[in-house]
């Protein structure tokens, strides 16, 4: 098999949709699934390129596999749930670190999946709203629309990343060409982030292959430690 010219990594908490909005995007299904265990990748062909695409686990458990999948990534979507302020904030707290080992000039998407049940939610809220003096008498409760994480979260977070790897924010894509809401669901914007993605990752391949000589180990000045002593010893 052909070695990936790339790599992008998926990174959050469990329960997000990190392996839905891959899966939804390389086979257009929305699957019932389970937690990842450890990591699973998809090769993807874009244009001349082969880029793979690592779906991660979010448990605690397998947390320290992260930083390892993460090496020598060109590019990282950091995935929360828009309904659940907390799985942005583990972004920060608990993922963030583990990039430390993707490459110099590693992209970060923010990406808040899951939207399509805040528009669900909202629309039953509005139901409800409607019908609030009925239902009221009746004695039931009426059902509250999911906490939501906003945009506004996502791209103070994005602001945060700049300043954690030491980018100036005139070098890095704005925050609002980086920052997605998605439904693995629905299809929606998944096209988008992905390919979004595969635009700014080609541009950086194409650095690494210009810089790839000087990046190569030079066996030819190599010299085994020991072999001069051990000659002498013989």
């Amino acid at each position: 098999m052909r070695k990936p010219d790339g790599k992008i990594v998926l990174l959050g908490d469990m329960n997000v949709g990190k392996t839905s909005l891959l899966q939804r995007y390389m086979e257009r299904r929305f699957p019932d699934t389970v937690s990842t265990v450890g990591g699973a990748f998809y090769l993807k062909q874009w244009r001349s390129y082969n880029i793979s695409i690592w779906d991660t686990a979010g448990r605690e458990q397998f947390h320290g596999l992260g930083s390892m999948y993460c090496r020598g990534a060109a590019a990282v979507i950091l995935t929360y749930d828009v309904n659940h302020l907390q799985s942005l904030v583990e972004l920060e707290e608990r993922f963030l670190g583990l990039t430390d080992t993707a490459n110099a000039d590693c992209l970060f998407a923010i990406v808040g999946n899951k939207v399509d049940l805040r528009e669900e939610g909202a629309a039953e809220s509005q139901e409800e709203d409607g019908h609030s003096p009925g239902m009221a008498s009746g004695g039931c409760a009426s059902l509250k629309v999911p906490k939501q994480v906003r945009p506004e979260d996502a791209v103070a977070l994005y602001k945060k990343i700049l300043k954690y790897k030491m980018l100036d924010e005139k070098d890095a894509p704005a925050a609002e060409q980086m920052c997605f809401e998605t439904s693995a669901k629905t299809g929606h914007n998944v096209d988008l982030l992905f390919e979004t993605l595969f635009e700014m990752v080609v541009p950086m391949i194409l650095r690494q292959r210009s810089q790839g000589p000087a990046q190569t180990v030079d066996i030819t000045s190599y010299k085994p430690p020991g072999r001069t002593k051990a000659g002498c010893c013989a």
